[in-house]
């Protein structure tokens, strides 16, 4: 950690160390680490604290809960072959992929030295993910049949816009267009829904061992285990598609599971199968957090057509996502509550 010779303000050392403030006080909560005070009681920190935050920010890296972070931190080793087996794994195929490109290369200067150069194409593929999808289609209703195509899908792909934006209708679109993909709809949490994934997972033990991991994982990260989580964990863990687009992802889930829900999902890293996640919970998107291989595609009120959205104030379309966010507590308190206006024939009754 380079070396910090004055205190820091939370929001400076959150900054510094590429995690969110909010990371930085949920560090501070779980007691892994202690920010200094100033004289006036506000929160700092200083080199000490720093070397400390960097040291957790590593390790939640390697894709350690925040338990294991602090069983490591405490000197105790015992869980950790799981998470390492997983990190060798991603870095095995990295070198895969990496040789993969070596011998594209490889094949390109030989095709110089004949004389024939190589194209564009050719060229571009040389930065080509491992996983590359594409996707194109005409917008459905509300909108007027215009084209909305993403090139550069990434793992994780928040779709957030206001009620009656057409965001269901885009997310659906998207479950029908994208190779192979599936739809994780609402119905997921109706009685049928959690019985037919129980039921899955009992005949599948990969599948029930996959999720039990997951949840473990998420309840020493802070979460809240519930039929709701459950069900989302059976979808997301199951083979099979290679895309997935989940309905309001933070329905029947605490604030406490949110985080640590978005935790998890980030750990799986940038080669993982592209999730599209339809949200409002400022647990799930939160702004401060988004990271490169992360994307935002926004419905406008107005009905134009779905635009992405950088996450940084000032950006096109960033304050009206930010005011489609709201926290987990006011979600669950305002569901399935739909905005009322009179018509205006109403309006003038009421106008003096």
């Amino acid at each position: 950690m380079p070396s910090v010779n004055r205190l820091l303000h939370p929001s400076e050392a959150a900054k510094r160390l590429g995690v969110s403030a909010k990371a930085l006080r949920l560090y501070e909560q779980r007691g892994l680490v202690e920010p200094g005070r100033t004289e006036a009681g506000w929160r700092a920190y200083g080199q000490e604290e720093m070397d400390r935050a960097a040291e957790i920010v590593a390790l939640r890296a390697l894709g350690l809960s925040l338990a294991q972070v602090k069983r490591v931190l405490e000197g105790d080793s015992q869980g950790l072959e799981p998470t390492l087996a997983a990190h060798q794994a991603a870095l095995e195929a990295q070198l895969r992929q990496l040789a993969r490109t070596v011998e594209k290369v490889r094949g390109l200067r030989s095709d110089l030295m004949q004389g024939r150069a190589p194209t564009v194409d050719e060229l571009m593929n040389l930065q080509a993910p491992l996983r590359e999808v594409r996707v194109a289609f005409e917008l459905p209703w509300p909108w007027g049949g215009e084209l909305f195509e993403l090139r550069d899908i990434r793992s994780l792909n928040y779709i957030i816009g206001p009620l009656g934006s057409g965001k269901t209708r885009l997310a659906h679109s998207l479950a029908e267009a994208l190779p192979n993909a599936a739809m994780l709809a609402l119905e997921r949490l109706e009685d049928d829904g959690v019985t037919a994934a129980k039921s899955r997972m009992d005949s599948d033990p990969i599948l029930k061992s996959r999720v039990d991991e997951a949840i473990s994982w998420l309840v020493e990260d802070g979460a809240n285990s519930s039929d709701a989580l459950v069900v989302l964990l059976a979808g997301l863990e199951a083979d099979g598609p290679d895309a997935l687009v989940v309905d309001m992802i933070e329905q029947g889930l605490d604030h406490a599971t949110q985080e640590a829900l978005i935790a998890w999902l980030r750990r799986r890293g940038a080669n993982a199968r592209p999730l599209f996640m339809l949200t409002r919970s400022c647990a799930i998107l939160d702004l401060s957090a988004v990271g490169p291989d992360e994307t935002i595609i926004l419905c406008p009120a107005n009905h134009s057509p779905p635009m992405q959205v950088a996450p940084y104030p000032g950006a096109p379309g960033y304050e009206a996502v930010a005011t489609c966010l709201a926290s987990p507590e006011v979600r669950a308190r305002t569901a399935g509550v739909v905005a009322w206006r009179p018509s205006s024939g109403r309006l003038q009754s009421l106008t003096p």
